[in-house]
């Protein structure tokens, strides 16, 4: 497979200064020239003919129109320990879109989503749901949170027991399911079966149903991963109900709600307790912590360079091409704004 830019845990003194990977090739990127890129769009205000509401995520901004549609716009903010970071990158709100646009349409035959048009690239209309509480978190491999979990002596997650002797980036013996809540302010928490269905957060009936869809969604992920080169290592599904249906919602597959590594070399790194590389904002996660951030009380986002942001950008880049196999193409525009917003229009116009 291509291999592009490759961020590793190493980082330089500076906050600002990532060591990368070219291409097996080291090169410490601190002075480059910085290519010219799209203005980020980190906040969206429109006001569409019927809508009710609109409400700011972490990621995406998400209008209500006449409490039968919604109209999700993936902007180009980025989230990290359930924070959003003060700079925006260019290009990810489309990648994200779109990756998850492509998913959507690949796994409707397992179970109905949401989805009906993508009338702009950073942007999906679908039917309104009622979302379930809970996020459907799955494991394939002991990376990333369960691996920070075990080795802190835990080996139960989520109420799912984990055998002794395991590694980091170890293929589990077979995907767990380690649901969390959907906060809507703070972090996300940990829960288990037992606890989301003795609580009231969801019937049991449901919940073996959310069950079934995610290890079903979970195993095309994996078999589409592997065409690809990739190993689909964990991700999250969210789910909601409308009209006595269960529907899939908001975005699968993408970089944000999923970790890839490259299938290419994975067993002779993980003989050698080598780092795997890793298609996934694991390495914005990586950033953070070794500059002293991981969303606690007190603690400061380390300063986000224009080199940064632009190292990220191409990341992201970098991971849809990956991730779909497709050359990704830049939608470009001298008013990013207006472009969405004519998009949406003339989209709802189709809807009367």
């Amino acid at each position: 497979m291509g291999v592009g830019v490759f961020a590793t845990k190493k980082l330089f003194g500076n906050p600002n200064t990532l060591h990368f990977n070219l291409n097996g090739t080291e090169a410490k990127s601190t002075q480059t020239k910085i290519q010219k890129q799209m203005e980020a769009i980190v906040r969206t205000d429109f006001k569409f003919p019927g809508q009710t509401s609109v409400y700011h995520g972490k990621v995406r901004d998400v209008y209500n129109i006449a409490n039968e549609h919604l109209i999700m716009v993936a902007t180009d903010r980025i989230s990290a320990f359930d924070v959003i970071l003060p700079k925006g990158i260019p290009y990810k709100g489309q990648v994200l879109n779109q990756i998850a646009a492509k998913f959507l349409d690949a796994t409707a035959d397992i179970v109905p989503n949401w989805k009906i048009a993508t009338p702009d690239p950073m942007v999906t209309v679908g039917r309104l749901c009622e979302p379930f509480k809970v996020e459907m978190v799955v494991r394939g491999y002991l990376t990333g949170h369960a691996w920070r979990e075990y080795k802190s002596g835990n080996r139960l997650l989520c109420g799912v027991p984990l055998p002794e002797g395991m590694r980091e980036h170890q293929k589990l013996p077979a995907p767990i399911i380690t649901p969390t809540t959907k906060a809507i302010e703070g972090h996300d928490e940990d829960i288990s079966r037992e606890e989301i269905i003795a609580s009231g957060l969801v019937e049991e009936h449901d919940y073996a149903q959310l069950e079934r869809y995610t290890l079903a969604l979970f195993e095309r992920g994996t078999r589409m991963a592997e065409k690809m080169g990739l190993i689909l290592v964990d991700t999250k599904y969210e789910f909601g109900r409308a009209d006595g249906r269960i529907y899939l919602i908001d975005e699968i597959h993408t970089p944000d709600s999923s970790r890839y590594f490259y299938a290419d070399g994975y067993t002779e790194r993980f003989n050698r307790g080598e780092e795997q590389r890793q298609l996934s904002k694991e390495f914005v996660r990586e950033w953070l912590m070794a500059n002293g951030f991981q969303g606690q009380e007190g603690q400061k986002v380390p300063e986000m360079t224009p080199e940064f942001v632009n190292q990220v950008s191409e990341r992201y880049i970098e991971l849809y091409e990956q991730i779909t196999g497709e050359k990704f193409q830049r939608a470009e525009g001298s008013d990013v704004m207006k472009r969405i917003e004519r998009n949406i229009l003339n989209f709802l116009k189709t809807l009367v």
